[in-house]
């Protein structure tokens, strides 16, 4: 099976993978966050079209908050429980 698009291109806009998966998944949360709100159907999974967005090179790791809040972490390992 062949991955479109290619990780070298995607790593040309994203040189770390991880960071790539990091990014790529806070972006997908975005637009279904958004397709939520406004009650619009995805044709595509969320993301597919943050792959592909990167892959545009429209978006990178430059523009986004990484940071983990300390809230966020304890919050989280709550809902696990």
């Amino acid at each position: 099976m062949m991955l479109y698009p290619a990780m070298s291109k995607l790593n040309s806009y994203i040189p770390n993978r991880y960071m790539l998966v990091n990014v790529v998944a806070r972006r997908a949360r975005q637009i279904s966050e958004a397709a939520e709100d406004t009650g619009d159907s995805l044709n595509e999974k969320p993301v597919t079209l943050a792959i592909r967005e990167v892959a545009d090179g429209k978006l990178d790791a430059r523009g986004m908050d990484l940071t983990i809040k300390e809230g966020d972490a304890t919050e989280q390992k709550k809902k696990q429980r």
